[in-house]
């Protein structure tokens, strides 16, 4: 006769069974993180691009820095992942599949960081994408496998327009006689010294994928409800670190055409930068959820980005301080919204008030990730804000220079509209004040403490790389 097991014991055991799990996850991250800062130290600049794999994979000043941002922010959120083994029974049940599907994410994105070749660093954008599909389904919101599948949708015809743009390019070559070459560092050589319909096609395609990635209109509605739907480690994981493999591609298409059809890549860039700002602004007016107004902040976020690469070298010092600050303000915010949303249990900021007082680590930790993306001083975003503003004047573009501070100042308005009441309003209903556990703050002080040196002291070594990759996109400080 078989004996029953009443849900509760099957969920302890099923969380006992996975307790190795998590722990796992952050030795992993570790191990990554001390692996990126001894390369980093002991690989000076002038040493670098280093090749290996036959040339496929490549350390050169734009993988490096992406490699110490986005291993850093993972480091976080796998401790945070840790702290909250104990405390939610979801997440203990799902701990070991979700481990095993961070850890090939990770994997796939450190390749693709480092990938010297086009087509390669595609299929790795491709795999973080199959990846974080399943993750996105296992969040606690309505129909989060709906959500999950029309992201990988979304992503998929994103990369197929990617991928068209490539074939555009080999036509583009083949036109002209010529062999293309996909590894970035022979690549300029092998394409048209002077660009066709067919390159021009291309570029206009890739440009369009990637952005789509990015969260830049038109292309930008599979973002919003895949943050607020994802699990929150999955919504930094999407936000924090797989934006910045498009933001290396794009980048790696800038240093490619450098010399050719630049400014063609630059309109593009501006003209999706405008409309993102555009589309964020009216969407955050409009939002009555703390979680999707963060999500429409990185429309936002990626629509800056557009704009400061798309003005060329005068702001790509602060368009790469911007991308650095970005992440780890997004990490910040979605980490420190998933501990408002385990104690009230709503993403609805009206359903919210006094979290100042409720949760006073935790409020008051949300209230500076705000105060970082609206570009407050004394935090990088600042400093970045400030340095894309004074490049797009230097470049003479005054209409986009206007347009940006106007949807900026909107943005700034309606955020704070939403989010100040919600902190620091009279609570509605009497709630004793919730403690933090150390492992679930050190993450988010740690993003804190990098906000604030790369805006009041940026360390020599790493503004050094800032400028390395700055003059890669033709830039300078």
């Amino acid at each position: 006769m078989s004996v029953g097991v009443g849900p509760f014991e099957l969920t302890e055991a099923a969380r006992t069974r996975g307790l190795w799990a998590a722990p796992a996850l952050v030795a992993a991250a570790l191990v990554a993180v001390v692996v990126v800062i001894a390369a980093f130290l002991y690989t000076p600049l002038s040493a670098m691009p280093v090749y290996f794999g036959d040339r496929y994979f490549v350390l050169d000043a734009t993988s490096m820095l992406f490699l110490l941002v986005i291993n850093t922010v993972f480091l976080g959120i796998s401790v945070y992942l840790s702290s909250r083994i104990h405390s939610s029974q979801a997440l203990a049940r799902s701990i070991r599949s979700r481990t095993a599907l961070t850890l090939a994410f990770m994997v796939a994105m450190n390749l693709g960081v480092m990938a010297n070749n086009l087509l390669l660093l595609w299929a790795f954008i491709e795999l973080t994408t199959v990846c974080a599909a399943p993750l996105v389904a296992q969040g606690s919101a309505l129909a989060p496998r709906r959500v999950a599948w029309h992201y990988l949708l979304y992503s998929s015809m994103s990369l197929a327009l990617t991928f068209l743009g490539i074939m555009c390019l080999e036509r583009a070559a083949q036109v002209q006689g010529l062999g293309i070459d996909f590894a970035f560092d022979q690549m300029a050589a092998s394409l048209p010294s002077s660009g066709d319909g067919w390159q021009r096609l291309g570029l206009a395609l890739m440009l369009f994928g990637l952005g789509s990635k990015l969260g830049l209109a038109p292309l930008y509605s599979w973002l919003p409800e895949t943050y607020e739907t994802a699990p929150t480690s999955t919504s930094a994981l999407l936000a924090a670190v797989q934006f910045n493999i498009s933001v290396v591609a794009v980048l790696r298409v800038l240093q490619v055409f450098r010399a050719t059809d630049h400014g063609f890549v630059l309109h593009e860039l501006l003209i999706m930068g405008c409309l993102s700002l555009l589309v964020a602004a009216i969407q955050v007016m409009a939002a009555r959820n703390y979680k999707r107004l963060i999500a429409y902040a990185c429309v936002s976020s990626s629509g800056v980005i557009a704009i400061g690469l798309s003005v060329g070298a005068a702001a790509a010092y602060g368009v790469l301080l911007y991308v650095v600050s970005a992440a780890y303000v997004k990490a910040l915010l979605f980490l420190t919204s998933g501990r408002l949303r385990a104690v009230y249990g709503s993403n609805s900021s009206e359903s919210l008030a006094g979290v100042i007082r409720v949760l006073p680590f935790s409020g008051a930790l949300f209230a500076i990730g705000i105060f970082a993306l609206l570009g407050f001083p004394p935090f990088g975003s600042f400093m970045a804000e400030m340095l894309v503003l004074s490049g797009v004047v230097q470049a003479g573009n005054l209409i986009a220079f206007t347009l940006m501070c106007a949807l900026l100042t909107i943005i700034f308005v309606a955020t704070g509209r939403l989010i100040f009441p919600m902190l620091w309003d009279e609570p509605r209903e009497t709630r004793v004040p919730v403690s933090e556990t150390w492992r679930s703050a050190l993450p988010k002080l740690g993003f804190v403490t990098a906000l604030v040196l790369l805006g009041v002291y940026t360390p020599a070594p790493i503004s050094d790389l800032l400028q390395a990759v700055a003059q890669s996109i033709g830039g300078s400080r």
